[in-house]
């Protein structure tokens, strides 16, 4: 008899460990349930300019912010304001010109009072850095002693909109015509650059700073095109309009102002 009531209080216990033991694997399987939630996914599409300020800006920003995960959609601003128009899923658009913002304005695809002025830039002539060119200033651009010329598309690249006003100010841009190479985005004419392919190329001064393959030969002067003013904007349809709103205080703050003109944005 007290052998089975001694059995009887060993299967007890045993069911009791059982028992807590479940108990505690639930509580943690549901704590880490809490804590593994997937971040918001924020995505903004910014002008090629802006990748590599955007890209250590991520690391910064994802550290403070741990619930948002950013993502880029890089490229010209004309064609990345045709793709929002178009319903690219964007939360954010970063443009490197006004004109490119003011059209999605006027047709009501983002919140205008979210839009703000974030940074600024300077057109440069660039060429590589082991090419013997002599040219000191745009007036000094000679066709004749050139094979090519980079430019972005002036119609959906801000920085090749820029080159050409300034070229049509100073009575070069019909004479450069038959030398012009066109560029999907200011990326792509560095790239032209740094590969020999183009003689000398416009870019921004952001982007000559990030090369070490490139030598600034001229800059523009800023009275001679459309100030370069980058705006940016919540994309009206965008589920995300908390977190995007947060991301355009950040590029606001020191902290974003700081990383921004470490790599030659100016204000």
């Amino acid at each position: 008899m007290q052998k089975k009531i001694y059995i009887g209080f060993l299967t007890l216990l045993f069911l009791l460990f059982i028992s807590t033991g479940c108990s505690q694997n639930n509580a943690k399987d549901g704590s880490e349930g809490a804590n593994t939630l997937e971040p918001t996914e924020l995505m903004i599409s910014a002008a090629a300019s802006l990748t590599d300020a955007l890209n250590e800006m991520k690391q910064v920003y994802e550290n403070e912010h741990k619930s948002v995960e950013l993502l880029f959609n890089f490229g010209g601003s004309g064609k990345l304001a045709a793709q929002i128009e178009q319903g690219a899923p964007t939360d954010l658009f970063l443009s490197a010109d006004q004109k490119s913002m003011d059209n999605l304005e006027k047709k009501s695809l983002i919140t205008v009072d979210s839009r703000a002025d974030f940074t600024g830039n300077k057109i440069v002539l660039v060429a590589e850095k082991n090419k013997k060119i002599s040219i000191h200033s745009l007036t000094d651009i000679d066709p004749n002693t050139l094979t090519q010329i980079a430019i972005g598309e002036p119609d959906s690249v801000p920085a090749g909109t820029y080159a050409k006003e300034a070229l049509e100010s100073i009575g070069k841009w019909d004479e450069v015509q038959s030398k012009l190479v066109y560029a999907k985005d200011v990326r792509q004419v560095l790239t032209y650059v740094e590969s020999g392919n183009a003689d000398i190329g416009f870019v921004y001064s952001s982007d000559a700073l990030t090369s070490d393959r490139v030598k600034v030969l001229a800059e523009a002067d800023t009275a001679i095109h459309t100030p370069i003013v980058y705006p940016a904007a919540i994309v009206a349809d965008s589920k995300n309009q908390a977190e995007a709103q947060q991301f355009i205080v950040f590029l606001l703050s020191d902290i974003g102002q700081s990383i921004l003109e470490k790599y030659g944005f100016v204000k």
